[in-house]
């Protein structure tokens, strides 16, 4: 990848998805939330590389099964190319709070593991995110963490703990309005 292109991390659920305290578990429950998937296709024109980096934890509660997932992601990746994007890469974590994993958020091996597939640095890069382990797991890297107000992102705000120096926006298709337009034309 060319150094000098930019790239982001987007979490899934609560960002690019509706998210649910059900957990999200098929595709049929799998619903983009309006704009993200427009916001998706602006970056990759703009020529970002983006990467979903996902907490999974209903893999190991036995909510749903891999293929399961497999066929969500599936799911996104059509919806989004009909919008006229793409994405570079999705890393998952399919642990448990109780695992003793380096991947689950607040823990940063997802991001590591997306900069490591990119051969790219971590620092500065915006990492977008609905709950305060996102932010967490963003400035345990030097990324950039970003809040949005969907999903769990309003939970987040009213709780304030760990939000200092963190930009907030509605929604994705707001963060990456921000992110586009500080970009060099």
């Amino acid at each position: 990848m060319d150094p000098a292109r930019p790239w982001i991390i987007l979490d899934r659920d609560g960002v690019i998805n509706r998210d649910s305290d059900a957990y999200v578990k098929s595709p049929e429950e799998w619903e983009p939330i309006p704009g993200s998937l427009q916001a998706i296709a602006r970056l990759k024109r703009a020529g970002w590389a983006v990467v979903v980096a996902t907490n999974q934890s209903g893999l190991a509660r036995g909510l749903f099964t891999e293929a399961d997932l497999e066929a969500m992601h599936a799911k996104f990746r059509r919806l989004l190319a009909e919008q006229g994007g793409e994405v570079d890469a999705i890393h998952w974590c399919p642990h448990g709070p109780e695992d003793a994993c380096d991947c689950r958020k607040p823990l940063p091996g997802l991001y590591r593991r997306a900069a490591a597939a990119l051969g790219r640095e971590l620092a500065g890069v915006p990492v977008i995110g609905d709950s305060l382990r996102d932010l967490q797991a963003a400035r345990a890297v030097g990324a950039r963490p970003i809040l949005v107000r969907t999903g769990k992102g309003e939970r987040t705000l009213v709780r304030g703990e760990g939000l200092e120096d963190v930009e907030v926006h509605a929604d994705l298709a707001a963060a990456v309005d921000a992110l586009l337009a500080e970009s060099p034309a």
